[in-house]
Parts: structure tokens; C-alpha cells; sequence
């Protein structure tokens, strides 16, 4: 090896070393201790200043229907705003599938949704939006 090509590959392995050491000093002076307290603070402050999750909760008006027969979701939501869009979901595959079916929150923080479904057997669907996510709800299509 020429004393070029030995500077070049010296001097990276230096770098990579010190980048190495800089990345694993940081990690030590970065991680807190979760058993202390620092003054001035107060313990679970933190999660009460946090705003609160958004939720939503869905049930269907049936629970057995026949293909394309259609039926009802309606549920309630809190800590989103009125007007928010939910979106139904359905279980297809084990992967959620959004479907074509989409309506607003209410002034009062609710919503209802005609629905239909073509795939026989046990459904699973609910409805997301906002940051939220509903209960699963069962459905029977015959």
C-alpha cells in the first residue's frame, strides 16, 4: 500500500472511531434516570398536563344481516372536535381496509353511518378518525 492510500484509510477509521465514541457518549449522558426526580419538578405532572386521548366507540343496529343488507354503525365520540371525519374499517385478511364510507361528528359528538357488506361470514369492522380508534364490532353476514 502506497502511503496515500495508508493516510486515507488511517485518518477514516480515526472518524469512524470518533464518531463511534461521540455516538455512544451521547447515549450515556442522554438516558435519564427513571428512579429520579429532579427539584422543581413534580412526579406525573407530565401526564396530567398532557391533553387527552381522543376516542370513539361504534355498535351496529344488527348483528347478523344478509348480503348487502344494509344496516346501521353509530357510536360517540370525545375529546374531538365536532365535524371530525370517521372513516369505517373492516378486517379483511387480518390487515383493517378502509372502506368507501365516511361521515362527521355531530355537534353532540356523535355520528351514524348506513352500511353495507358483501363478504359472507364473520366481519369485523370499525371506524377511525381523528386520532382515535373504536371497539371492534362483530358482524354476521349470511
Amino acid at each position: 500500500m502506497n502511503s496515500a492510500v495508508k493516510r486515507v484509510v488511517c485518518v477514516s477509521a480515526a472518524l469512524l472511531l470518533s464518531v463511534a465514541g461521540l455516538a455512544s457518549a451521547a447515549t450515556a449522558v442522554d438516558a435519564p434516570d427513571p428512579t429520579s426526580t429532579t427539584a422543581g419538578t413534580v412526579p406525573g405532572a407530565a401526564a396530567e398536563d398532557a391533553a387527552p386521548q381522543p376516542t370513539l366507540s361504534a355498535e351496529a343496529s344488527v348483528e347478523s344481516v344478509e348480503a348487502w343488507e344494509e344496516f346501521r354503525v353509530q357510536g360517540a365520540s370525545t375529546h374531538l372536535p365536532a365535524g371530525t371525519r370517521v372513516t369505517l374499517q373492516q378486517l379483511q385478511n387480518e390487515k383493517w381496509v378502509g372502506l368507501p364510507i365516511h361521515v362527521n361528528t355531530t355537534d353532540a359528538h356523535t355520528y351514524s353511518v348506513r352500511v353495507k357488506l358483501g363478504v359472507k361470514g364473520l366481519g369485523h369492522i370499525r371506524m377511525v378518525g381523528g386520532g382515535a380508534v373504536s371497539n371492534t364490532v362483530q358482524i354476521t353476514v349470511r
